[in-house]
């Protein structure tokens, strides 16, 4: 069977590989005094909370579960619009912004709207994998642009201007960021989108751990810049709605109708319980509990990155957002003879039955000495991790 090049040009997702190998070695030690940890996986351990789970059950019972529009829900549509007015103080327009299966078809339907076959666009390094892999499948190149601790692996303005080209189409960046955790100053990224505007390019700004970022320097919304900046977000991090496969899109009002149409035929609407169930996430009763849990979220970081530097993996950029940790693994990993991050990631699941994220996916640009940990466990998991972990690198 022939299979299509586009297909072909998408590489494997080595985090859910990792994944696969884990999950075999944990049904292994399922049941000693060592099962497996997994903070590998950036979900977080909350579910939906009571609000949410019991306005489903109830859309469900009424019948509630046909199509929607493809754009959503209206009322949906304008409590997302409520969201952005009460917690950035940001006017977003209901009409402006389209619910989506998920922030991965928010992504899908702006890239197929945007971008042409050969198009390039910038993304820095490390990102994360999916994101370039969108850009792909429109046919077009995600050009990967090596950032460093110090620009807080993020893209600026001066980078986004030297690596544009004739074929440079826009940038893809992600604030708080997936796997570093951090985010971009309000006043670079005023300055990226100008450099951007000026080429008569696109912004395209996935801010899906917003709601989860501790800094209020860093935790403002992309779309106070102006009406062309290009929002992907999701009820599946702050809102705790992972396997609901429910997002949203906010565009510019002309490209309402474009992604509306390409919705209609991809996938004619997001899930009609999720949308309903969404509706309560606005409660003041669910918010207040949101934010009980990005408190303990903060709390885990806090306790969880001082502890890694003090094993000797050292995180070079305290995250401002999001739940994981970029940490560097060399020392750690020469200590124990072994070579890299992928080598650091099997070894650790393998002696201290820990499963992280080795660097691979996310980039070309020193990658390979990084793993990622996710804190989105239990304080008591991190805890459990952190002494398995001192134990393995004592031996």
């Amino acid at each position: 069977m022939r299979i299509s090049t586009r297909a072909q040009r998408i590489e494997p997702f080595y985090v859910m590989e990792v994944a696969k190998a884990a999950g075999v070695l944990a049904r292994e030690v399922a049941h000693t005094d060592r099962p497996m940890i997994f903070l590998n996986i950036g979900e977080p351990d909350f579910t939906a909370p009571p609000l949410v789970q019991e306005a489903a059950a109830r859309a469900v019972r009424a019948g509630a579960t046909q199509y929607t529009q493809a754009t959503g829900l209206d009322h949906l549509r304008e409590r997302i619009s409520g969201w952005y007015k009460q917690r950035f103080n940001v006017d977003v327009p209901a009409r402006r912004i389209v619910v989506t299966a998920g922030a991965s078809a928010a992504l899908q339907l702006a890239c197929l709207a945007l971008i042409e076959s050969g198009d390039e666009i910038l993304m820095p390094d490390p990102s994360y994998p999916c994101n370039r892999h969108f850009v792909s499948a429109a046919d077009g190149k995600a050009v990967l642009v090596p950032t460093t601790a110090e620009e807080r692996f993020q893209l600026t303005a001066a980078k986004v201007e030297a690596a544009w080209t004739d074929k440079t189409r826009g940038v893809l960046l992600a604030s708080p960021s997936n796997p570093t955790g951090t985010s971009i100053a309000p006043d670079e990224l005023r300055r990226i989108h100008e450099v951007v505007s000026q080429r008569g390019g696109i912004t395209l700004i996935d801010e899906i751990y917003l709601g989860l970022s501790y800094d209020d320097a860093f935790g403002q919304t992309a779309l106070a810049i102006d009406d062309n900046v290009i929002s992907i977000n999701s009820f599946s991090k702050y809102f705790n709605m992972t396997g609901w496969r429910l997002g949203w899109l906010v565009v510019p009002e002309v490209l309402v109708p474009v992604v509306e149409r390409l919705a209609q035929n991809l996938f004619i609407c997001a899930s009609t319980v999720s949308q309903y169930a969404a509706l309560a996430c606005f409660e003041a009763e669910s918010i207040a509990e949101y934010e009980r849990r990005r408190a303990e979220f903060k709390a885990r970081r806090d306790w969880f990155i001082p502890q890694l530097n003090a094993l000797g993996l050292n995180v070079p950029v305290v995250p401002d957002g999001a739940f994981y940790a970029w940490a560097d693994c060399t020392s750690v990993a020469d200590k124990l003879g072994i070579s890299g991050s992928w080598d650091f990631a099997f070894e650790t699941m393998k002696r201290a039955h820990l499963a992280v994220t080795p660097g691979r996916d996310f980039g070309t640009a020193e990658t390979a000495k990084f793993v990622r940990f996710s804190t989105a466990s239990s304080m008591a998991r991190l805890q459990e991790a952190v002494e398995r972990l001192r134990v393995m690198i004592a031996q």
